[in-house]
């Protein structure tokens, strides 16, 4: 088999278990979901992948976990607080940049 005739096998793999994942629900599910727990449960479903793949990131994003820490820190305050997440973003940026400033001159 040629180097690039495995892209090819690799793709259609992917696509096709894509594409199966997708189409089951709907092939099994025919009517609506009137079960409160199940409809609650699917909602949170991409809230949680989002927070699962960027949350372990934020600790690396700065190059050093301390002030990545106080930046989640200071997001988590402000998010507990009720604030836009706007401001959360602004308050964890700026917290971790002068944790880093900080933390240089020490």
């Amino acid at each position: 088999m040629e180097p690039g005739g495995s892209f090819w096998i690799y793709l259609l793999v992917m696509f096709g278990v894509t594409y199966i994942i997708r189409v089951i629900p709907f092939a099994i599910f025919h009517k609506k979901i009137e079960n409160p727990f199940i409809r609650s449960f699917l909602a949170y479903i991409p809230y949680t992948v989002l927070a699962a793949m960027t949350f372990p990131a934020v600790f690396y994003s700065t190059g050093s976990v301390i002030t990545s820490c106080a930046g989640v820190a200071a997001a988590l305050a402000a998010a507990y607080r009720g604030k836009s997440l706007f401001t959360v973003a602004v308050c964890a940026s700026l917290v971790s940049f002068a944790a880093g400033l900080i933390l240089q001159y020490l």
